[in-house]
């Protein structure tokens, strides 16, 4: 009998995993939701869409964004952290989400190292510091003289405490030493139409969120916070240009919940790596400001440390925080 039984066992787990094999194998066979835990019109909202669309086509199944931007992002990334690992329910963060909100809030429903699977950073997000066009600078260096000459005077707009408008001035602030005052929006577009009206003289912001806006005459351009200059901005110079060594940009990323089976993180990142190499996606986000990274998980993994170390001095020498 004891024999018998673990015959049995073992032909029962040699079923198990021939199906579990099989499920992979034709993995997908139906919907992959991705969830977006910032808002429509947000600078990976408009990265991953036509990413999403392009890896829909390779794989075969739709492949759906799901905007769930409330409580400052962490109600959506806690959903996907608590989603089943089968591949059927993704991420789309920023930067943000993964390395700055866990070093800002004492008690988050998500742990960025261990709740998740890394699929693959999607593309890095240039950010440019715009201003209304009555500013009297035009430059980044303009900036730090005018906010010292007048401490205090000189506001600063973002789309909330932690935000990757706040993270990127707060590093400015800290490495120029300009006594420029945070007023924080709850959302970026929000910010963005207050500095257009001159309510707010500057803030930093994704270039693909602002890029209208600066055609249209609506903002001007002090500086890219690229190393390079922006291909869409060719005459405008860096904010490096001005105030030296200085350089902010975020980045957008796919994962999936903690036990993803790595036979569908390989799917996913094959259809990705496919997706980006689509010469008129390629164009379009290049258009759009969106520039070009390593692709992988192992690549993801790095970034994510590597970000974890770094926003924590940035948000505790600033004394940053939340809402």
């Amino acid at each position: 009998m004891k024999i018998l039984s673990s015959s049995l066992i073992t032909c029962l787990l040699c079923i198990l995993n021939v199906g579990i094999a099989n499920a992979q194998s034709t993995y997908p066979n139906r919907t992959i939701q991705t969830i977006m835990p910032l808002q429509a019109g947000s600078g990976v909202d408009i990265l991953f869409r036509p990413i999403a669309q392009k890896m829909s086509e390779t794989l075969g199944q739709a492949v759906t964004i799901e905007n769930i931007p409330g409580g400052a992002g962490l109600i959506g990334t806690a959903k996907v952290a608590q989603s089943p690992a089968e591949g059927y329910a993704l991420g789309a963060f920023n930067d943000s989400i993964l390395t700055m909100l866990p070093n800002l809030y004492k008690k988050i429903d998500y742990d960025p190292v261990q709740s998740f699977a890394p699929i693959s950073e999607l593309a890095a997000i240039t950010f440019v510091l715009v201003a209304n066009p009555a500013f009297p600078g035009n430059t980044a260096a303009d900036l730090v003289r005018i906010a010292k000459e007048k401490p205090g005077k000189i506001d600063y707009a973002s789309g909330g405490n932690g935000s990757p408008q706040h993270i990127g001035m707060e590093i400015f602030r800290q490495y120029t030493g300009a006594p420029i005052v945070h007023i924080p929006y709850r959302g970026a577009a929000a910010a963005v139409t207050d500095v257009m009206a001159g309510q707010v003289p500057v803030m930093i912001s994704a270039l693909s969120v602002v890029l209208p806006h600066i055609r249209a005459g609506k903002l001007k351009v002090l500086g890219v916070a690229s190393k390079t200059r922006s291909p869409l901005l060719p005459n405008t110079p860096t904010i490096d240009e001005s105030v030296k060594g200085y350089e902010f940009s975020t980045w957008g990323a796919l994962l999936a919940p903690k036990g993803t089976p790595p036979a569908v993180i390989d799917k996913l990142n094959e259809s990705l790596a496919i997706a980006l190499k689509d010469p008129k996606l390629r164009e379009q986000l290049i258009a759009q400001g969106f520039e070009f990274v390593p692709l992988g998980s192992d690549h993801l993994k790095n970034m994510i440390a590597q970000g974890l170390v770094k926003m924590k001095k940035v948000i505790k020498d600033g004394g940053i925080q939340p809402d």
